[in-house]
């Protein structure tokens, strides 16, 4: 069971546990920050020849639960029989079980924070030096429908923050979602579970420097590639995926390049 663990997580341990190590080391200095600030863009550093990944047998032998047989895992590679076909649920103490193994690797070999770890799966851009909040996201919108992306609604969070928290202070925030109806029906057709992903949302914020920022989920499929077989990630599903990816990130950099 370990090893169908470790080897889904072999081609991110080796590049982000020398990430994390540059990102912080053991003498960083702490300092108290303004929430709104950790929106900074990704430094500019030449490509790293990545090291060999460590003998982490010690590790994986001293994991609370390393071992222990986990259900259902042999079920979700399992080939669906016709369109729409659900997989089985995963009860909640199966997926507590999974996260306690994979935790040590994300907080010791990783050093990685909550923060961190949601900064790896954002990927986002900060928009050009003047243009307006409006204009970002009507240049979005322009762009969406140019690519046959239907705009389905909006998520004003500012407003209920200050409506309803009474909280004056929160930058203005954002949330848009778009949906391609004909690659979203054939992604479920392949994989029901892809409904969580939908529609696809693109956040617009303005952070405490009074910059304005884009950015949605990163699901990049190059972090998992040649793990495609073991995943269960058909080409079909591969290719739905990417075009969604791609259509969306030209999306948000219409939006952070104010292409009115």
């Amino acid at each position: 069971m370990r090893n169908i663990v470790f080897r889904s997580l072999l081609s991110i341990v080796a590049g982000l546990s020398s990430f994390a190590a540059l990102a912080a080391p053991d003498n960083a200095p702490t300092a108290t920050v303004n929430p709104y600030m950790r929106m900074v863009p990704a430094p500019s550093a030449p490509l790293l020849t990545l090291p060999s990944l460590p003998d982490l047998s010690a590790l994986t032998n001293n994991l609370p639960l390393a071992g222990m047989p986990i259900p259902f895992i042999g079920t979700l590679n399992a080939t669906p029989t016709k369109p729409y076909t659900m997989r089985p649920g995963i009860p909640q103490q199966t997926k507590r079980q999974m996260m306690q193994m994979m935790m040590p690797i994300m907080s010791n070999v990783m050093r990685m924070s909550m923060p961190d770890a949601m900064s790896w799966f954002a990927h986002k851009v900060k928009v050009k030096k003047g243009i307006a909040f409006d204009d970002v996201v009507e240049s979005m919108n322009l762009r969406a429908n140019k690519l046959n992306f239907k705009y389905v609604g909006s998520n004003l969070m500012w407003k209920d923050f200050r409506a309803v928290l009474n909280d004056n202070d929160a930058p203005r925030i954002e949330v848009h979602s778009y949906c391609d109806i004909a690659v979203g029906r054939d992604l479920l057709k392949l994989s029901p579970e892809f409904l969580v992903f939908l529609p696809c949302r693109i956040g617009v914020m303005e952070d405490a420097n009074k910059d304005i920022w884009v950015m949605m989920l990163d699901w990049n499929l190059d972090w998992v590639g040649g793990y495609e077989n073991q995943m269960g990630i058909s080409p079909e599903l591969s290719r739905g995926a990417i075009d969604i990816r791609n259509k969306m990130e030209e999306i948000m950099m219409a939006g952070a390049n104010g292409d009115l």
